[in-house]
């Protein structure tokens, strides 16, 4: 099983770091190695050479019986067994001592009676050449590899650093900043060299003003096609005001009235997609607005705690009653509308969300399943709410249900009070009241999930 890494290991400068520091590292160990060899060899031939030179001399002053030089003799003290029994072979070599409390070079040759004739030259001068060179190498490979990792680590940030330039502006295109743009230097100037970083951020550039080209031409198609069925439709509901009562006319009028509804619909999406959007911000109390939301529909309100927030009240009142417009339509009763501060929660006992919506949120007019479209109302409320700066997200309850949650951004105060206590023509008062609205009709809201 593959060990758990430290999350700082998975950087791009930080690999890059250890590669570079494991190639020069090699590089070093490798040049240092191949000039050790290279010097060594020379060193130890020079002093084999003076070794079979003198060995030379010393054969022939003992073939003539005459006196040895210190230093030579045979069958020596400390001399080396395998160069011992090289000559007793009747064969000539040459070996550095091992356990000579000096540097030694011993050369040998064979004598009479299987004895070995043999000599020592001082090696101290070049087994300090060899050591100095070592030490030399070892010194001079050190700041090598610092500076080249320095400079190897200073070129690879410039290259992250661009990359985590190109990876901010794709996050802020996904947030939906089509504006976004890397604008590498590389990319406006053709005579420098295009590197790989300024080809991906030329091709998100790209994408980027592709897709924002596209978007515009759809919402502009969608604002004139809206635009375009509000004339006819305006005409057909006069016309259809004028027909005789009774059954059809009433299906006209429905449907007409459907459509009049999802052409406003469009519009308002229209309007929220171009991002030109102002708040007329004023103070609300968010248990008195809730219930006129709620009146009507057979919804009942729950008022944990009521605070007084600075917000738009008439988007607050779209979101709212869209949310609860989609729990009666795709839900089933009791629908509760819940205030607990700054956080309202419109909570049926339906079948729930789907997982897409969840995950995802709403879509629009998405059929599945060979169920029937989705409309626009959730599409809307969630586009109302970050107009707001509120946060809208969807869930499915434990026990069942669909449960939307706005949150809005809490700038007034909390409003005090004691329990509800009921009124005589059955009104609540205060926070903790609950109570099922109904009578007249509910405000007009766009369509479900």
């Amino acid at each position: 099983m593959r060990a758990n890494l430290p999350q700082w290991t998975a950087a791009l400068t930080w690999k890059a770091a250890a590669f570079i520091t494991v190639m020069c590292c090699a590089l070093a160990a490798l040049l240092g190695l191949l000039v050790h060899v290279s010097v060594t060899d020379q060193t130890v031939g020079e002093a084999r050479d003076r070794a079979l030179t003198r060995l030379t001399e010393v054969t022939e002053s003992y073939e003539a019986g005459d006196r040895l030089p210190p230093g030579a003799g045979v069958d020596l003290t400390g001399l080396p067994v395998r160069l011992k029994s090289l000559a007793a072979h009747g064969q000539r070599g040459t070996m550095v001592g091992d356990h000579d409390p000096h540097p030694t070079m011993w050369a040998a040759g064979p004598a009479d009676d299987g004895r070995a004739l043999a000599v020592q030259v001082d090696y101290a001068q070049g087994a300090h050449t060899i050591d100095a060179l070592d030490g030399a190498i070892l010194w001079s490979s050190v700041p090598a590899i610092g500076a080249t990792l320095l400079v190897g680590a200073f070129a690879v940030t410039r290259v992250t650093r661009r990359l985590h330039a190109t990876a901010r502006v794709a996050r802020r295109i996904s947030a939906g900043d089509l504006d976004a743009r890397v604008n590498d230097p590389r990319t406006k100037d053709p005579t420098r060299p295009q590197d790989e970083v300024a080809a991906v951020a030329a091709a998100l550039d790209t994408m980027a003003s592709t897709l924002q080209g596209k978007l515009l031409s759809e919402q502009r198609f969608t604002a004139d096609v809206a635009h375009e069925l509000r004339t006819p439709l305006t005409g057909l509901h006069a016309a259809a005001e004028l027909l005789p009562a009774g059954r059809p006319t009433e299906l006209v009028r429905d449907r007409v009235a459907a459509l009049r509804t999802l052409t406003e619909d469009l519009l308002e999406i229209s309007r929220l997609d171009t991002g030109g959007e102002r708040l007329d911000v004023a103070e609300v109390l968010l248990a008195s607005l809730s219930e006129r939301v709620a009146r009507g529909s057979g919804t009942e309100v729950r008022v944990v705690r009521d605070v007084c927030v600075e917000t738009d009240r008439r988007r607050l009142e779209r979101v709212l009653g869209n949310l609860v417009a989609n729990a009666h339509k795709h839900g089933r009763d009791p629908v509760t509308l819940t205030v607990d501060g700054p956080v309202v929660t419109v909570r049926d006992h339906g079948d729930g969300f789907p997982d897409y919506l969840v995950a995802h949120g709403p879509q629009r007019f998405r059929t599945e399943g060979g169920a029937r479209g989705h409309g626009l109302g959730l599409t809307i409320a969630l586009g109302q709410a970050e107009v707001l700066g509120a946060r809208l997200t969807f869930d499915n309850a434990p026990d069942g249900g669909a449960v939307a949650t706005l949150t809005l951004p809490q700038t007034g105060s909390a409003v005090t009070g004691s329990a509800a206590v009921p009124q005589t023509d059955g009104t609540p008062s205060g926070p903790g009241s609950t109570r099922p609205r109904d009578g007249a009709a509910p405000p007009e809201t766009g369509t479900g999930t």
